[in-house]
Parts: structure tokens; sequence; C-alpha cells
């Protein structure tokens, strides 16, 4: 693999960093903060919980238009300075309406950074390398959530009552060291032609990153995908329907396996199965490192065995990973095993939709309309985390919730999901891997 390539990729790959610390690290200021403020069971899941993912909903539907107008690099240097403003304003937040509004602009750059960096890896990269240089995102999404465990669990004690304002404030630091690196790296290639018309500078850039012979090639098979018209044209147009039917139902059956309601909810989760306290944060952490094993294992199967596969490995994984935690609680089996089942969940996950969503979606939509493709699967992806992570207290609560008692019937539903999504990906979805991304044009639009 070109050590440039990688170099780049894994420097974009960063925001996928903040992106998993981002989102997650709220699940150690969940129960401090609805304390604090003594909120309700609905005002704590709309204001505190969802509001960043209400900001992450218009950050990938509306990613695509920086993308396109001032480029990838440009996009990805403000998404990092949205986590920076972000962090600190939710560490010094006096209220749950301040912490929402920075939580909010937190989520701003979690949706634009699914929208911009699945797309500049997925531009600079090879048919080959694609997959693995693609999921190096999802990697670093999980490394993120990983560390936002630690990082949880070793502040827990620090600070008192301001320990949460801690674990929210130190993602600061990642968020401008990656602000400085992402102004190294170069534009894409496809969006100096495409975009800016500047043939001699994706010629150079592509030069950069491989020979001058192949680099002569793949810009005449860019100039050629973008064709002669010259008119506008709209993501929703008749010849895109396939692309835009596939990104839909890839990113409803990701949220539709609850794993943003288990990653979210983890310490409140095994605080309800037995495992409270310091020891609930613990815990998160054994999730983060098998999220972060099996993912690495995803890498690298997603060029060799293809993204189809591992979605049905990881199918069949949910179905039953998904039924064994709705038992564990529905029998009040031991905390030990339901702690297992849910790693066993997390585990399919990462090695299926983790691995795949991010890549796939880059793939699929020509170069014409790919920011805005990818701005509409990362869009309805985003939509769905949020109405789930919105409502999930309304059925969670221990006080108020309609499974107070006993939450097994939310797993019985997300599996059951997971019996529709191994039918999509047997009967609907296809193969991918080792195939250009023009050649995929040519495959997935109807002229």
């Amino acid at each position: 693999m070109n050590n440039r390539i990688l170099r780049i990729s894994l420097t974009a790959a960063l925001a996928g960093f903040l992106f998993g610390f981002d989102t997650v690290v709220i699940s150690g200021a969940n129960l401090p903060i609805k304390e604090l403020w003594n909120l309700s069971p609905w005002f704590h899941g709309t204001f505190i919980m969802s509001m960043a993912l209400w900001g992450t909903v218009l950050g990938s539907l509306f990613g695509g238009i920086p993308c396109d107008r001032f480029g990838r690099r440009k996009t990805l240097f403000w998404i990092g300075v949205l986590y920076f403003l972000s962090a600190m304003g939710s560490a010094v937040a006096t209220d749950p309406y301040m912490f929402s509004f920075f939580r909010f602009i937190g989520g701003l750059g979690v949706g634009a950074s699914s929208v911009a960096a699945p797309i500049y890896i997925s531009e600079i990269s090879t048919a080959q390398n694609r997959g693995k240089l693609g999921a190096l995102y999802q990697f670093n999404i999980v490394f993120g959530i990983f560390i936002a465990f630690i990082s949880n669990y070793l502040l827990k004690g620090f600070d008192g009552a301001n320990d949460w304002r801690w674990m929210l404030g130190v993602e600061a630091i990642p968020a401008l060291i990656y602000s400085v690196m992402v102004l190294q790296v170069p534009d894409s290639p496809r969006w100096l032609v495409i975009n800016k018309k500047d043939e001699a500078g994706a010629l150079k850039m592509l030069t950069y990153i491989s020979d001058k012979a192949q680099a002569i090639v793949k810009l005449a098979e860019i100039k050629a995908s973008i064709g002669v018209k010259t008119t506008k044209e709209g993501l929703f147009e008749g010849k895109y329907k396939k692309p835009l039917v596939l990104a839909f139902l890839i990113a409803f059956f990701n949220q539709l396996s609850g794993i943003n309601f288990v990653l979210y909810y983890a310490p409140e989760i095994l605080e309800r199965a037995g495992l409270g306290g310091k020891e609930s944060l613990f815990n998160s952490i054994s999730i983060g490192i098998i999220n972060l094993i099996f993912t690495l294992i995803g890498i690298q199967l997603i060029d060799r065995l293809g993204r189809k596969q591992l979605m049905k490995i990881g199918s069949l994984g949910y179905i039953a990973s998904l039924s064994m935690v709705a038992w564990c609680f529905y029998t009040g089996a031991s905390s030990t095993l339901l702690l297992i089942f849910i790693c066993a969940f997390i585990a399919s996950h990462a090695i299926g939709q983790g691995a795949v969503i991010w890549v796939f979606i880059s793939e699929i939509f020509p170069n014409k309309v790919r920011a805005y493709g990818q701005s509409w699967g990362t869009g309805v992806h985003w939509v769905f985390a949020a109405v789930i992570t919105l409502i999930t207290p309304i059925f969670l609560d221990s006080t108020d919730g309609v499974f107070k008692d006993n939450p097994w019937p939310i797993f019985i539903f997300f599996a059951f999901m997971m019996v529709l999504q191994l039918f999509f990906v047997i009967f609907m979805m296809p193969e991918t891997k080792g195939i250009t991304l023009e050649d995929l044009e040519r495959k997935f639009t109807k002229e």
C-alpha cells in the first residue's frame, strides 16, 4: 500500500476518533447531569442525550454542501473547530440549555465528519485498498469510543460533582491536534476536477499518490465519468434510485440494530443488570475493547471477503446475541452472562455494519453527486439514531419507563429488525469490493 495514501487516509480518519469520543463520552455524564438539574425523562432525552444527535442530523444532511463548495479538506478542518468549541462549551455549561447548545455544535461536527471523511478517503484510495482505508474511519470511531470509556472511568471521582465537566472538556485536546494535522493533507483529485475544473492540480495530487502513468490514466477516467453535461444534476433523479435505496436501507438497519442505544446507555443498562456505579463504567470499557478488536478484524477482512459477506456474518451475530440479551433480562440470568452477550452483540456490529457502512455509502454514488449521496445515507443514519436516543428514556427510565421493570422487549424488537436486515443483505445488497468508483458508477446508474 502506498505510504502517502495511508498517511493521508489516517489523518482524515482521525475525524472518526473525535466522532466516537464525542458521541459516547455523554454516557459517563448521563446520570450525574440528570441528578444535577433534576430533569424529567422526556427533557433529559430531548435536551441532554439526543440534542447532539439532532446537530448530527443537520451536519450530515447539509455536510455535502461545504464538501462540494469548499472542498473535503477545508470541511474536515472546520469539523475539528466545531469539536473543540463543543468540548469547551459543554464543560463549562451552567444550565441544561447552554449545555444542549454546545452539544448541538459538537453534533454538527459529527454529522459533517460522517460525510466528509469517508468520501475523501474513498476518492484518494484505489479499488484494491479502498475498503481497508475507508474502514480506518470506523476504526477511529471505535478507538474514540474506547478512549471515551476509559477517560470516563479514570475521571470518575477526579473532581467530585464536577467529574462530568472534565469528562466532556478533555475532548478539546485531540480536537485541537486534529485541526492542525488536517491542514497538511491535500485536496481530493476528484473534487479538484469536478468542482474546481483544476485538472493540473488533480494531476499533481494523483502523481503524488501514484506514478505519473497511473495518474494520467486515472485523470482520464475521472473526466470521462463526468461526461459533457453542463447542467447541474440533482441527487434524486431517477437514475440514482438504486444507490439511494441501498444507502437508505443500510443506514436504517444500522440504527435499528440498537447499537447507539447500547453504546449511549451502556452504564445505565449494566446498572439495571446489577453492575452499578463505577463498576458499570469499568464494564463499559470491556465493550470498548471488544469493539476495537472486532473492528480490526473487520478492516482486515473487508477487502478479502467483501462487504456483503461481512454483513451476513454480522447479521447472524446480531440475531443470536440480541435474542440472548433479551433472554438474560427476561429470566434474570447472571449479570456476567448478560455482559458476555452484550459484548457478542458489539462484536457482531464491529465486524459487520461497523466496518461496512461508511465504506459502502461512499462507494455507491457517482462522482458528480457523491457528497450529496453521502449526506443522504448518513442523514438517514443519524435521523434514526436521534429518534432512538430521544425515546429511550421513555422506555428505559427506572422510575417512569414503559419497561422500567424489565427491558427485555426492547432487545427482542432489535433482534427482529436484524432478521429483516439479513434478508436485505441476501437479496438486495450488491458486492462492491475490488471495483473502481467509476466502474461502480456505471453499474449502479441508469441513464
